[in-house]
């Protein structure tokens, strides 16, 4: 299968010197405010939508990216945090493995469940090498998970982690510090981790200003995701600044 929508983000790297996705999470944004929030971001120069989290408390989660996916200009991209978040409607799917982690269920149990699904309804499968950091406070997805996070201040083991995604073939490595982490991924670790591996880095969590996206991309970052910080509308004005910090090519 063609990987139309992986090597569409690739061109966005290329073009735009970086990326920039928005993470919806179904237990945060009900469906009747899901329209007006797509809408919103079709204004702007985002690059793609990811559809996942955690927990999943609404069990409409196909609804949810239907909606999303029959508003959205821009590429539907699932963001699973088990094999019950899936659905045929988006455009792809981030097919993750927890690296960081040694609880089988999020390194294989989850992906073999999924796979199936998958295969039968012609999702554009992304291999994604997903590693959690403990950046401040225990997150949702090291509770669920019941995984311990990296240390952030030791780089040469999220590289060692990264190059072992690298070397398992996968498509993308997301260094992650969790939804409302206290703080970012240190810029030391993005620096040694783009230096060592030859495959696209996402980072997110804990990102709350344009100008520490800024920061992570001349880090070697190729893409930055924030979430949680649009459940509150107001902020949503920060999506252009976002845009003007990561896409420095334009």
């Amino acid at each position: 299968m063609e990987k139309q929508i992986y090597n569409y983000l690739n061109s966005v790297v290329d073009n735009k010197g970086a990326g920039y996705l928005i993470l919806i999470d179904p237990d945060t944004r009900r469906p009747s405010e899901l329209k007006n929030f797509v809408n919103k971001i079709n204004q702007y120069e985002v690059d793609g939508i990811l559809i996942g989290g955690s927990l999943l408390m609404d069990s409409e989660f196909d609804q949810t990216v239907e909606i999303v996916k029959s508003e959205s200009e821009i590429p539907v991209i699932l963001f699973p945090g088990s094999a019950q978040q899936l659905s045929a409607k988006a455009d792809a799917i981030l097919y993750m493995s927890l690296l960081s982690g040694r609880n089988s269920r999020y390194l294989i149990e989850e992906q073999v469940t999924s796979a199936p699904f998958i295969k039968k309804n012609n999702i554009e499968a992304i291999s994604t090498g997903y590693i959690l950091f403990n950046c401040g406070k225990t997150t949702t997805v090291e509770f669920v998970s019941n995984t311990r996070p990296l240390p952030p201040h030791k780089p040469e083991i999220a590289v060692s982690h990264a190059l072992a995604a690298q070397y398992m073939g996968m498509d993308l490595i997301y260094l992650e510090a969790g939804s409302g982490a206290d703080r970012h991924i240190p810029q030391e670790v993005i620096q040694q981790v783009n230096k060592f591996i030859d495959i696209p880095i996402i980072t997110g969590g804990g990102i709350r200003q344009p100008s520490q996206a800024q920061e992570i991309i001349q880090s070697g970052s190729d893409f930055i995701v924030t979430g949680n910080i649009f459940d509150d509308d107001s902020n949503s004005k920060l999506i252009d600044e976002f845009i003007n910090s990561i896409h420095y090519k334009n």
